[in-house]
C-alpha cells in the first residue's frame, strides 16, 4: 500500500463529538488532513471544528447527521457532494450501546441500536469505497471493539454488531486488498470515554485497565503507516492476549467469564441506558 500522505486528505469521521472520534479529529488535523465532522451533537462539532481550522488551518466541515436513518449514507453522500468536497478516507466511529439484562431492553431501542452499529457502517463505507477504489486510493478504517471477539452478556446486541463490523471488515479487506485502498477494523478494548459513565458499565470496568483515546488513535495511525496492513487491529497489549487466549477456550467458558466480568455490583441490573459515542 502506498504512504498515505496526511496533508492532501480529506477524512470524513463518524461520532466526532467526542472520544475516539474526537481524538481521531484532533490528531488527523494536526497532520494536516481536512476534515468531515458528523454526529448528532452539531454545537459541539462546530466548537471542536472551529478550534481545528484555528490551530491547524485546516477546513473541517459539520455535517449533524443521525445514523439511524435509513437513508444515513446517502445523506451524507450528498451533504458532501452539495459542499464541493472530495472524501478520500472514512472512519466510520460512531457506536450506540446498552447494559442490561436482554429481557428487559426496549426493542426499538435495540432497532436503532442495530442501525446505528450495524446498518450506518455499512452503508457510509457503501457510499464513499467505490470512489477510493476508483482513484486507487484512500482508507477506511470501521472501529470495533473487544466485545466482538467474545459473547457479551448484558452487552448481547452491541457485541453482535461489533461481531458483523469485525467480519465484514474484514471481508473488504479481502475482496480489495489490491485496490491501494487500505481498509481494517479497529477493535478497542476499554478506554476512557464518556461511553462508559452514559451507558453503565462503569461498574462492569472497574479494575480494568483502561486506555486513553489517544492510545486508540496511535494504534490505528500506526497500522494504517504500516507497508501492508492487516484486516484488523487491537489496541492494547493485553487487550491482543486477550483475545488470543479467548480463541483457545470453547465458547461456553467464555460465556461463562465474560457473564462473571460484566455481573453489575453497584447499579440496578434491571435498567439499560443509552449511549452515543
Amino acid at each position: 500500500m502506498p504512504t498515505i500522505d496526511h496533508g492532501s486528505q480529506t477524512v470524513l469521521i463518524t461520532g466526532a463529538s467526542s472520544g475516539i472520534g474526537e481524538a481521531f479529529a484532533r490528531k488527523l488535523a494536526s497532520l494536516g488532513s481536512d476534515l468531515v465532522l458528523v454526529a448528532r451533537r452539531e454545537d459541539r462539532l462546530q466548537r471542536l471544528a472551529s478550534e481545528l481550522n484555528r490551530a491547524h488551518g485546516v477546513r473541517a466541515t459539520v455535517l449533524r447527521q443521525d445514523l439511524s436513518s435509513a437513508t444515513a449514507g446517502a445523506d451524507l453522500r450528498a451533504a458532501v457532494d452539495s459542499a464541493g468536497l472530495r472524501v478520500t478516507g472514512v472512519i466510520n466511529n460512531a457506536g450506540f450501546g446498552t447494559f442490561g439484562p436482554f429481557v428487559a431492553e426496549d426493542p426499538q431501542l435495540l432497532a436503532r441500536e442495530i442501525a446505528v452499529d450495524v446498518s450506518a457502517p455499512v452503508q457510509t463505507s457503501a457510499a464513499f469505497l467505490s470512489d477510493m477504489v476508483e482513484a486507487g486510493s484512500g482508507y477506511l478504517i470501521n472501529v470495533a471493539s473487544m466485545a466482538a471477539y467474545a459473547p457479551t452478556p448484558r452487552m448481547a446486541v452491541y457485541g453482535a454488531t461489533k461481531a458483523f463490523v469485525l467480519s465484514f471488515t474484514e471481508s473488504l479487506w479481502a475482496e480489495l486488498c489490491t485496490s491501494g485502498v487500505t481498509i481494517f477494523a479497529l477493535s478497542p478494548g476499554a478506554t476512557s470515554t464518556e461511553f462508559n459513565s452514559v451507558v453503565g458499565t462503569d461498574d462492569a470496568t472497574a479494575g480494568a485497565r483502561m486506555r486513553t483515546p489517544d492510545n486508540v488513535v496511535a494504534t490505528a495511525l500506526a497500522h494504517l503507516a504500516r507497508r501492508n496492513p492487516g484486516p484488523s487491529v487491537i489496541d492494547g497489549a493485553s487487550n491482543r492476549v486477550g483475545a488470543n487466549l479467548g480463541r483457545l477456550l470453547t465458547r461456553r467458558t467464555m460465556a461463562s467469564i465474560m457473564s462473571r466480568i460484566t455481573q453489575p455490583r453497584h447499579v440496578d441490573a434491571s435498567a439499560t441506558s443509552p449511549a452515543v459515542t
